[in-house]
């Protein structure tokens, strides 16, 4: 029809399933969430072959999630950003030109990280052109939620993975699930739609008695989210029967960087990561190292089997924290693993340093109840 508002169109890259919670806050504004395709082989290609020498992986697939996005029309590309000692600082400007360079048409747009609230109100106000506070709140608080239920069922489905007799049965749950999760936009649907995903993926059948060893997950926010990057770590450990947990997940960062004070209940993962790492690392110098850091003392704290640290490649604050591991051993005697992942990473040898440390874990776990048994013998 003549004179009809075009509706605007914006995409964001892909960590995990943030998307999920993305595209609830545009919808409710009038706004098209463009979903690029998923993180892919080609993805990686377009962002590599356009990407500064020595940049990280996350860098390499957010540009390629944006080429492959402007290349089916999009109105916006929204990026986030933050400052500080991390280069993610530097992403923004870097991409834009870029983008800029290659031809493309499609506007940019940042949201600055720690910016809290405001600077979420902000930038969709910016975006959508909307100005009502009532609706730019009910957007960011059903975007909020939605993070939060992701991480809830996330933690739930590692659960059945590690126990389901036929392989690959919790994952098809899960992905049921996920789309309930989706196809939520008010707080009362979603409510009861995670209510039915919990009942879609308690449907996977499980041994109940089967042996597993549970893992945390951290290192760099980004590749601890991505499947892709991680070359779907959570995944391959479930079929070893590994139980995982993410350390780092994103409705922990909004807890501490979204969330207003007056909301929060107990200690955010922030604030233990500053108690718990001052022992071994004294301020935040970048990136996540501060929690990768806390979250080895505190996974060794609550007695889980093993940790993970992973990290791109030339990531300076994930090394430093890497560098900070062997002092720790001093004190926490969970057995460690660090994987260090670019586009070069192959599978076979990142399968078998998975199994590898299973097998350790396994052993480890072994030894100690039999140890316990024979204290109480004694």
């Amino acid at each position: 029809m003549a004179g009809r508002k075009k509706t605007i169109k914006v995409a964001f890259p892909h960590m995990g399933n943030v998307y999920i919670a993305w595209a609830s806050a545009l919808k409710k504004l009038g706004v098209e969430p463009f979903v690029p395709p998923y993180s892919s082989k080609r993805t990686l290609e377009l962002g590599t072959k356009y990407s500064p020498d020595s940049i990280c992986l996350p860098y390499k697939l957010i540009l390629g999630n944006f080429m492959q996005a402007i290349e089916k029309d999009v109105d916006y590309v929204a990026m986030i950003s933050s400052p500080g000692i991390c280069r993610l600082g530097e992403y923004g400007q870097s991409i834009r030109n870029i983008l800029k360079d290659l031809g493309y048409e499609s506007k940019y747009i940042e949201l600055q990280l720690y910016d809290g609230f405001k600077g979420m109100y902000k930038f969709l106000t910016e975006l959508t052109g909307v100005h009502n506070p009532i609706v730019i709140i009910k957007s960011i608080n059903i975007a909020v939620r939605k993070m939060f239920v992701l991480d809830r069922i996330e933690n739930l489905y590692s659960y059945y993975r590690a126990r389901e007799i036929n392989i690959g049965s919790a994952e098809k749950n899960y992905n049921k699930a996920l789309s309930l999760i989706f196809d939520a936009y008010t707080t009362k649907e979603l409510k009861e739609a995670e209510k039915i995903a919990i009942e879609e993926i308690k449907k996977t059948e499980i041994d109940t008695n089967k042996e597993v060893v549970t893992v945390d997950i951290t290192g760099e926010i980004f590749l601890v989210q991505d499947p892709f990057s991680n070359q779907n770590i959570e995944k391959e450990l479930g079929k070893m029967g590994v139980q995982t947990r993410r350390s780092l997940t994103v409705s922990s960062f909004l807890k501490d960087a979204i969330i207003p004070k007056w909301f929060k209940k107990g200690e955010t993962h922030l604030e233990r990561a500053f108690r718990m790492a001052k022992p071994y690392l004294m301020r935040d110098i970048g990136g996540d190292a501060l929690e990768s850091v806390s979250d080895v003392a505190y996974a060794n704290e609550k007695g889980v089997d093993g940790i993970i640290h992973i990290s791109p490649f030339t990531c300076m604050p994930e090394i430093m924290s890497q560098n900070i591991f062997p002092t720790m051993r001093e004190d926490c005697e969970i057995p460690i693993l660090t994987l260090i992942m670019d586009e070069q990473t192959g599978r076979a040898g990142y399968i078998t340093r998975l199994e590898a440390f299973v097998d350790l874990m396994k052993r480890r776990k072994f030894y100690k109840r039999k140890q316990k048994l024979s204290e109480k013998v004694s």
